[in-house]
């Protein structure tokens, strides 16, 4: 599957659990960055990294791999990733895996991408789960297993973020890929995309629907409708 991966994730700061001033220095310092004024961002965050804040040290990486207020410098941005992501704040981890993946600021590496983006996985970083799914599927960085592939995408669809894990599974389950071969769960998951917008499960959808007969397809729609008024807990 030629899906793009997610690269770097948006500014976006967890507060809970922080000391009082220095939450109030990160949200200072995230709302200067949504209004683009990033040297006022820069003022907050810069000593609180510097202090081994995890979040500060992240979002400093993000500045310098986007170049927002300072220059673009992907292996500065590797140090401040590396710094938070063994502090084990999982969107420092999913980043650093981004830059092995994508040799930015450091020489391609499939098997540290892997790493990184496995440690940040296992803490529910959907981005993470849906990469390593890829990483399974395509073999790279590990041995090619279907079946974990499928494990990590459906973890990353279950969070409903992801049009592009159920994409991936609508896929899997179409062509017997780490599953059994399912035409209705494949039609399901493709629906669970495709309703949300994505062009790709639309026309995957079209695609496996031509392969079923009519008393398939309302089944699986019932199944989806289903899916989705639980909440995809009945999608498993």
């Amino acid at each position: 599957m030629n899906l793009l991966r997610p690269i770097l994730i948006a500014f976006a700061l967890s507060l809970a659990a922080i000391a009082p001033a220095t939450a109030q220095d990160l949200q200072r310092g995230l709302e200067a960055a949504q209004r683009g004024d990033f040297a006022t961002a820069l003022r907050e965050w810069r000593p609180l990294a510097e202090q081994g804040d995890a979040k500060a040290q992240h979002n400093l990486g993000l500045m310098y791999s986007n170049g927002d207020g300072v220059p673009n410098d992907h292996a500065e941005a590797v140090l401040w990733f590396r710094l938070a992501a063994e502090q084990g704040f999982a969107p420092a981890q999913f980043s650093l895996g981004v830059m092995f993946d994508t040799a930015r600021g450091a020489a391609k590496d499939d098997v540290e991408a892997v790493h990184w983006w496995r440690l940040a996985a296992v803490q529910g970083h959907a981005s993470a789960q849906y990469n390593l799914g890829n990483m399974f599927e395509e073999g790279r960085g590990v041995p090619q297993d279907n079946s974990k592939a499928v494990h990590w995408f459906r973890l990353a669809a279950k969070q409903g973020r992801l049009l592009v894990a159920m994409t991936n599974l609508g896929l899997m389950y179409a062509e017997g890929k780490g599953v059994s071969k399912d035409l209705i769960r494949a039609y399901m998951w493709s629906s669970l995309a495709a309703d949300q917008g994505d062009q790709g499960a639309l026309e995957n959808r079209e695609m496996i629907a031509k392969l079923m007969t009519a008393e398939q397809i309302a089944e699986a729609q019932q199944l989806t409708r289903d899916c989705v008024a639980r909440h995809l807990m009945l999608c498993w």
